[in-house]
């Protein structure tokens, strides 16, 4: 990985919270932003790619731990401008097949790095 990805990773693991923590059979993901893998930098394009990004990460976290996309029971969803909640639910709903976890969202007067959208999950680990 060259030298960027390793200060990127560095940079990452430098704030205060885990991606994610398991009890029990539950994990819990902390909310997760469009940021390319390792970088503290929001993928351009806005609210979709974003959405896009967003989920990737959830994925990649998931699976990290144990769990995947079907094992996902709850997700809150915080947008920038609750007016692109169509736009983010374009993409958010092409990484469920079968039946989608229960799902809150709103707007929120500001997100962490500027970011359009951010999504934190629960899930249960694959037995």
């Amino acid at each position: 990985m060259g030298s960027f990805g390793a200060f990127a990773e560095n940079e990452q693991a430098s704030l205060p919270f885990s991606k994610a923590v398991r009890v029990g059979d539950t994990l819990y993901l902390s909310g997760e932003l469009g940021a390319k893998p390792g970088t503290m930098s929001l993928v351009p394009g806005g609210i979709g790619p974003e959405t896009k990004q967003t989920m990737d990460n959830i994925k990649a976290t998931l699976e990290a731990n144990g769990s995947d996309m079907n094992h996902v029971v709850k997700c809150l969803v915080m947008m920038a401008d609750i007016k692109e909640w169509a736009a983010m639910n374009e993409v958010y709903r092409t990484y469920f097949s079968g039946r989608f976890p229960a799902r809150s969202a709103m707007g929120a007067s500001g997100l962490a790095l500027g970011a359009r959208v951010e999504i934190e999950c629960i899930a249960t680990v694959k037995k």
